[in-house]
């Protein structure tokens, strides 16, 4: 595989990662707001863990989503 296959085909799989990311964290965020749980205007810090165990690669990055 060369590079450029390598990065297309990453590309792809985070795009795919990001928009059902995306979905998931504005849906938990609108209910938290409706029932109180969080106010507009609060940060909240969210975690998203890479792992494949046939790459031996476990990695979760941490990141701050301010509303």
């Amino acid at each position: 595989m060369n590079d450029e296959a390598l990065k297309v085909a990453v590309g792809r799989f985070l795009k795919n990662v990001s928009f059902k990311a995306q979905s998931e964290i504005e849906k938990v965020v609108r209910t938290a707001v409706t029932t109180g749980k969080l106010h507009s205007g609060e940060n909240l810090t969210a975690a998203v863990t890479l792992s494949s165990e046939k790459l031996d690669l476990n990695i979760t990055i941490f990141s701050k989503i301010e509303l």
